[in-house]
């Protein structure tokens, strides 16, 4: 019955560099979703920040370049948008909220930490888990934590860099060698990294990644498989079978992932019954090690050489068109994509409805 509807705040586009990524999953979700289940809001953010607020939907955009919605509509401000427009102004009110934000400004904590103040469900992960999923080096430092092998790495921070490039640089000879990957230590998606394979491109990978952010990390090559798998669930989480990407570039980099369209998925991985079973059960743990909740897709390394597996990182907001690999994963399993979206807004509101009850003042 329509009152029985619950009302979707579709949250997209976002200030990162992932803008164009996010309007693609947006749109694809919105036309998975079931509307004799669900009615929906569009919150659309642009790269600069500005949110537009759409009108309650009944039925999907028919176009992709409507989610931008039309230029002043429902324009406001964050902290409006979150903390009036959410409780019923004009009729729209919100039941959950369903980010879809790749990258800064939505994938690190920022944006849950708006919905935790204000007070309504979200689907995903926690601000803390989001956080700690975005910054490369916190992640590692908790997968080791957790004991979860990994490859070596190193990190610093700009003034470090700019106090003492010598040290830095002998630091990562010395305990990586070359080739090494730099990264920015916040971004997702492959954008800022490079592959340095002597001195002169890694002083180089390094200023071009600070482009980007104030910490930067750099790991050891490893002659790899590229193997993921797709984790749903609370405290119960559960993994998917493992998948494979087949990189069209030397590493897995923004291009072989979005624009040359030549890298490919093996679904499920052909790879043996107890390393596939040893793949999820690691995912799990690092779920667990960053306190995840709702989804995270984990990414190994299956290393040539000896069969070893290391996690590579964890991703709390994986690409989520229908031919993404974390809905795809969990297709292979046994979830359709519609079943998927259903659940992730269970989970939410199993998360929200479970802080409830806890108490947040001294009653003695």
């Amino acid at each position: 019955m329509e009152q029985d509807k619950l009302t979707i705040g579709l949250v997209y586009g976002g200030k990162s560099g992932e803008h164009e990524v996010s309007l693609s999953t947006a749109f694809a979700v919105m036309n998975a979703f079931d509307f004799d289940k669900y009615e929906m809001i569009p919150f659309y953010i642009s790269k600069q920040g500005t949110w537009r607020i759409g009108s309650k939907l009944s039925a999907p955009f028919s176009q992709l370049e409507d989610l931008k919605l039309a230029e002043g509509e429902g324009t406001q401000t964050a902290l409006n948008a979150v903390f009036s427009r959410l409780y019923g102004q004009e009729n729209q009110a919100v039941d959950i909220m369903f980010p879809l934000l790749h990258g800064t400004f939505g994938e690190d904590g920022t944006i849950q930490g708006l919905f935790e103040m204000a007070d309504i469900p979200y689907v995903g992960t926690g601000v803390l888990a989001s956080a700690a999923g975005m910054d490369k080096v916190v992640m590692k430092k908790l997968f080791a934590q957790a004991g979860l092998p990994q490859c070596e790495y190193c990190y610093f921070n700009r003034t470090q860099w700019e106090q003492g490039q010598y040290d830095v640089l002998k630091d990562i000879e010395d305990k990586l060698g070359f080739p090494s990957f730099v990264k920015p230590a916040n971004l997702g998606s492959s954008v800022g990294i490079s592959k340095a394979k002597n001195r002169e491109q890694l002083k180089s990978a390094i200023e071009s990644a600070l482009r980007f952010d104030d910490k930067i990390i750099v790991e050891e090559f490893v002659d790899a498989r590229e193997v993921e798998v797709s984790v749903l669930g609370n405290d119960e989480p559960m993994a998917s079978v493992p998948g494979e990407i087949v990189s069209s570039s030397e590493y897995y980099d923004y291009a072989a992932k979005y624009t040359d369209g030549q890298s490919q998925m093996q679904i499920p991985a052909e790879i043996e019954p107890d390393v596939a079973d040893r793949l999820r059960e690691l995912a799990i743990n690092a779920f667990k090690a960053i306190e995840g909740g709702g989804i995270t897709r984990a990414d190994f390394f299956v290393r040539r050489s000896d069969g070893a597996i290391l996690i590579n990182e964890v991703n709390t907001m994986p690409g989520f068109t229908p031919f993404s690999m974390y809905p795809l994963l969990w297709r292979e399993t046994g979830v359709s994509y519609r079943e998927l979206l259903d659940r992730m807004i269970e989970l939410g509101l199993e998360r929200y409805n479970r802080k409830q009850s806890l108490i947040y003042e001294n009653q003695a």
